[in-house]
């Protein structure tokens, strides 16, 4: 694309878009904090809801129960794309962001097992599905969004921020729990301490909602009142491959981001011997990086073309994936940790940071907030949300770098359906 092919914005409508990218990101924030603080407090929360004296079987049926809330995504992409597409983006995303608020403050009082029981894993698993619900909107719904306000010329670059915040939540998530564990005691943190997250999360919420409430609406009527808007129909019937290309490399993408960051948390605590504190630390620094990595890779994308991004995620990615995470197993030292894990989210990078924008740019609007959502959501639910799990149950059988190979071969697939992605945009590109 070259100079004379984008549109002139005016200062205003620049500061609009630009407003619009904040507060539709700021959303997604708080989403995020609210559904990934559960990975990172399960530490101290597990054995108050699955007793059993063996940390790696109480990680192990923490995990199931974030596997589970990854279950729902997909009828989440499904009920909000299809809101989206047919009564307007912002709705959608008020509504989403309203569920997640609910859902943190309900595991904020929730009673343990040794309170009520077996009712609470219960209550804790039906509270996941619910906000599993709200994130599997989310993604699709704001992905979408961020992508038709984005300037022409700089679609990567500003999409990069729903990666910015989507990492920013984890962060934020990660960097609560270390704070905590500065003034509270282990056993505090296990008594009571780990429902502070939740409840910052739950409060959070209400403020993204007020922003969110400004947004102007994207989709135009006469796109939103086609027959088959927000239809699986109308994606099935003439956007099948795409949805297909989507799924593909979702489903590497997906894997190889949860590896490296809710479950190397667990990784390098239960596999490499690191104290829980260190790790917090480690992670919270490479999450860091990550998160400001995402606007430089974006500029890349805008530079050398997604197509190529992508391609370049899936080769890296298979390459290095089975090294970095063998040399991790054998390490003790934080700062090595931090290397490796920083190298390996630098290869996620070139896919997060983009990642929502390509798969936008093949959908048309009055299908694109369902396209994005539903595809996305179902990779990430049977990919992404079974990565703690898969990886633990590799450990419990001794055959840990099995979990190697596998998020290997699924970067191997990864790039291959790259190569199917159109090297000229199929939409979006010449939308002002």
């Amino acid at each position: 694309m070259t100079a004379t092919d984008l549109p002139h914005y005016t200062p205003e409508e620049k500061r609009r878009r630009v407003f619009a990218i904040i507060s539709a990101s700021s959303g997604n924030l708080v989403e995020w904090f609210d559904f990934y603080v559960y990975s990172f407090a399960s530490i101290y929360f597990a054995s108050q809801f699955f007793p059993s004296g063996n940390p790696t079987t109480e990680f192990l049926k923490s995990a199931a129960v974030f596997a589970v809330g990854f279950l729902m995504r997909p009828i989440g992409g499904w009920m909000f794309g299809r809101i989206a597409d047919r009564v307007g983006r912002k709705r959608s995303m008020i509504i989403s962001v309203l569920m997640m608020c609910g859902g943190s403050l309900a595991i904020a009082v929730l009673p343990t097992y040794a309170s009520i029981g077996v009712a609470a894993p219960i209550l804790l698993l039906i509270i996941r599905r619910f906000q599993g619900l709200s994130v599997g909107g989310e993604y699709g719904t704001t992905a979408t969004y961020m992508s038709e306000v984005a300037l022409r010329g700089q679609r990567g670059f500003f999409s990069s921020f729903q990666y910015v915040t989507l990492i920013g939540g984890q962060l934020l998530a990660v960097l609560t729990v270390v704070v905590l564990e500065q003034f509270l005691s282990e056993a505090e943190l296990k008594a009571w301490g780990w429902r502070v997250p939740f409840v910052i999360g739950a409060i959070a919420a209400l403020v993204s909602l007020m922003l969110r409430r400004t947004l102007h609406e994207t989709i135009k009527p006469e796109d939103s009142k086609q027959k088959e808007a927000g239809t699986l129909a109308g994606i099935f019937k003439n956007h099948r491959a795409a949805f297909i290309t989507v799924l593909g490399y979702t489903a590497g993408g997906s894997l190889i981001f949860y590896t490296f960051t809710t479950y190397m948390q667990k990784y390098l605590v239960n596999t490499s011997g690191m104290p829980a504190k260190t790790a917090s630390v480690v992670m919270t620094g490479a999450l860091f990086l990550y998160m400001c990595m995402q606007p430089l890779f974006g500029m890349l994308a805008d530079r050398i073309g997604r197509r190529h991004s992508m391609m370049l995620f899936g080769a890296l990615g298979a390459l290095a994936t089975y090294p970095i995470l063998a040399i991790l197993r054998g390490n003790t030292s934080p700062y090595v940790a931090f290397a490796l894990i920083t190298v390996a989210l630098a290869i996620v990078s070139l896919y997060t940071s983009i990642g929502g924008l390509v798969k936008a740019e093949m959908f048309p609007p009055e299908v694109r907030a369902l396209g994005v959502g539903f595809s996305y959501a179902i990779a990430n639910a049977i990919f992404g949300g079974s990565a703690e799990f898969v990886g633990l149950t590799f450990k419990n059988l001794g055959h840990e770098n099995w979990f190697y190979i596998y998020v290997t071969v699924m970067m191997a697939i990864a790039f291959l359906f790259s190569l199917r992605l159109p090297k000229t945009p199929s939409y979006l590109h010449t939308d002002h």
